[in-house]
């Protein structure tokens, strides 16, 4: 898996059917070079990518495979197949348009192992919103907690509202205004810990300007891009300043989800858990809220998880998403299988 925050791929094993999780194994995160990032990024906001780029980002997915491989071990049982979600480059599901670069068949043919990928592709040309495509996993995982909400802060935040009907949608930013302005100002790529945002004010003025978008008015299910949102809007605040509104933006964003439903916990998955000043104004505002680690979870392999199990779903045809999750007319299979 390699997020809208484009900082690397994320890799995990685990044993599964696609109903329930029966083990899991190790998972650890390799960082895209500084080089292939930026590369990224450009191509996110161009909204296309050379092939050069497909096969860069293959590559880099085909070693992070091979490195969790090895961390396995040798007496490990092996890997029957791989998920692959690749990267997203453009994500306009209004145009039905989703672009995940990977190539399938290539890190099949690299790595001896089936691959699914195009996960998102069949619930957007049926009218889905193609995201968030990881609620099932929630879903299973949760089973026995009772109804909570699961929110994943990267470079746009989701959340599930696990139970019976099963809600998602995107809240709307989740890491990725808050990267750009703190590496705009600091040359950093992330604002460790919430530092500067806590040095800060918030612009209340502006902050409301961010909220009056009209994505916040739509009912879910409902996903984003990355550029969804821009810098305007904090453009000339000081720095800490800057950071402070766009954290608090984030917040406000979650807290008119939390609208659409009413659960007593809320568990936080992605990069965005290890920001102190977003986890103290998020359990302000809602509640208790608690890393997913809490519930004996890994967060930042949660979405890597994910995709293995939907590999096995898509192997299996069971439903990838479904009329609450991306407002898909009816439950949607999905993905390409790559044999070896």
């Amino acid at each position: 898996m390699s997020g809208t925050s484009a900082d690397g791929v994320d890799a995990a094993i685990i044993e599964t059917d696609g109903e329930t999780v029966r083990a899991f194994g190790p998972c650890r995160t390799v960082p895209y070079p500084a080089s292939l990032r930026q590369a990224v990024l450009a191509a996110m906001a161009a909204g296309e990518a050379p092939p050069w780029l497909e096969a860069a980002v293959t590559q880099a997915n085909a070693d992070a495979a091979r490195a969790l491989i090895a961390d396995a071990g040798p007496n490990a049982r092996p890997v029957d197949l791989i998920g692959l979600h690749g990267q997203t480059i453009v994500h306009q599901p209004e145009r039905r348009r989703t672009v995940q670069i990977g190539d399938g068949a290539a890190l099949a043919a690299a790595l001896g192992v089936p691959v699914v990928n195009q996960f998102r592709v069949a619930d957007v040309a049926a009218g889905g919103q193609g995201a968030p495509l990881v609620p099932l996993f929630h879903q299973a995982l949760a089973a026995a907690l009772g109804p909570v909400a699961v929110l994943n802060v990267g470079g746009v935040a989701n959340v599930t509202f696990t139970g019976q009907p099963l809600l998602a949608f995107d809240t709307g930013p989740g890491n990725a205004l808050l990267d750009d302005w703190v590496g705009r100002h600091t040359g950093a790529l992330f604002d460790d810990g919430g530092r500067l945002a806590a040095q800060g004010r918030v612009d209340a003025g502006r902050l409301a300007l961010l909220l009056a978008h009209p994505y916040f008015d739509r009912s879910p299910p409902k996903s984003l891009d990355r550029h969804a949102f821009t810098l305007d809007a904090v453009e000339g605040l000081q720095p800490a300043d800057g950071a402070a509104t766009l954290l608090a933006f984030t917040v406000g964003a979650v807290v008119r989800a939390a609208a659409w439903a009413s659960p007593r916990r809320w568990l936080v998955a992605g990069g965005g858990r290890h920001n102190a000043a977003l986890m103290v104004a998020l359990g302000t505002a809602l509640g208790q809220v608690d890393p997913v680690e809490a519930v004996g979870w890994d967060g930042d392999a949660l979405e890597a998880q994910a995709f293995a199990f939907l590999a096995v779903r898509s192997l299996r045809g069971l439903p990838l998403s479904l009329p609450g999750t991306t407002g898909v007319p009816s439950p949607m299979p999905g993905g390409v299988l790559h044999l070896a």
